[in-house]
């Protein structure tokens, strides 16, 4: 029934205008809105719908994108140099990077609250 069907999937925000400027502006991707609501484009083909959920936004409890870089490190500091604050748990350093099992990983949120990832594979 779906074969043929381009799927994307899709999270909700309490305020459009700042999830665009976050996800533009801060984070860099492209960005496009219709009807209220957000596109992201990302590499790949893999686009995100971001959309209104207002005063009944609940933010995502798990990671909802993660972003693969070459260099975790270095991808921290600018962010962080752009104002992004990185989660802090037991088990992550200084930077809020996760040096366990798995690959390198740090989480952060967008303004909504909803978690996201940059995660070093090598």
């Amino acid at each position: 029934m779906f074969e043929r069907t381009r799927a994307y999937s899709g999270f909700s925000v309490d305020d459009v205008p700042r999830a665009r400027r976050f996800y533009g502006e801060t984070l860099g991707l492209r960005v496009s809105e219709a009807h209220g609501m957000l596109m992201l484009h990302i590499e790949g083909g893999r686009d995100t719908l971001v959309y209104p959920k207002g005063q009944d936004h609940t933010p995502a409890t798990y990671t909802i994108l993660n972003f693969p870089v070459d260099d975790i490190e270095a991808v921290v500091d600018e962010l962080v140099r752009r104002g992004v604050v990185f989660d802090r748990f037991d088990g992550v350093d200084e930077k809020g990077i996760f040096r366990g099992q798995g690959p390198l990983i740090a989480w952060f949120r967008d303004p909504a609250g909803n978690v996201l990832s940059v995660l070093q594979e090598d």
